[in-house]
């Protein structure tokens, strides 16, 4: 029988281990380089960008960490229309350096396919390239899906690769209609129903939502 690994939130002290997680991937990926063509200055920029990035989903939505920090998952909590703060947006900029119109275009991309409803984003998914990469995947993914799933709100993410798409449908969610990011990569929204098991689990009681708790 396969058991779950320890999986704890994650604070302000951990950014720099989710920023390692998400920004070397993104480094190596079509869209990291659609979105810095100069491959010497890509890792630098996409780390800052990232880390401007986490640091604002720890404002507004919550971190997950597997114990041994080999895997990240980090949620936006979208409950309604939001305008982010000028020191966000001036940070942002920043962080982009030369390349802001891209990012800024890949965001419009992504914002036009996702839903208006209040929800619980995934925004990053990060998992190291090690042994055992799936369970560390599939418990990292079933302990935050049940955190979120507190607030009897669905839950959206976006897969860039059908291997990422088959994980999350395992989990409950349902791929709607693919669209193309600017450099070109096929995405898969996906959509996942509040009140959802999750494979091999009980079904979890009622619970108050506990968000005000859990942020002190």
């Amino acid at each position: 029988m396969n058991r779950s690994l320890p999986v704890r939130r994650a604070g302000w002290r951990d950014i720099s281990d989710i920023v390692e997680l998400v920004a070397g991937p993104f480094a190596e990926n079509a869209t990291g380089a659609w979105l810095v063509p100069d491959e010497h200055r890509r890792r630098t920029v996409l780390t800052a960008v990232v880390r401007v990035w986490t640091e604002q989903a720890l404002l507004c939505g919550e971190a997950y960490l597997l114990q041994d920090r080999s895997a990240a998952a980090v949620w936006l909590h979208q409950y309604g229309p939001t305008a982010p703060s000028t020191a966000y947006g001036e940070r942002f900029a920043v962080a982009c350096s030369d390349y802001l119109d891209r990012f800024l275009h890949l965001d419009d991309a992504l914002a036009a396919h996702r839903p208006a409803a209040p929800h619980n984003h995934l925004v990053f998914f990060a998992v190291t390239a090690q042994p055992h990469r799936v369970r560390r995947a599939t418990s990292l993914l079933a302990a935050s899906n049940a955190r979120m799933g507190q607030a009897r709100l669905p839950t959206y993410t976006e897969a860039t690769t059908p291997a990422d798409r088959d994980l999350y449908a395992r989990h409950g969610y349902v791929a709607r209609e693919p669209f193309t990011l600017p450099d070109g990569t096929t995405t898969y929204p996906m959509w996942r129903s509040p009140g959802l098991r999750e494979p091999g689990r009980r079904p979890a009681r009622p619970a108050i939502c506990p968000y005000v708790a859990m942020s002190a």
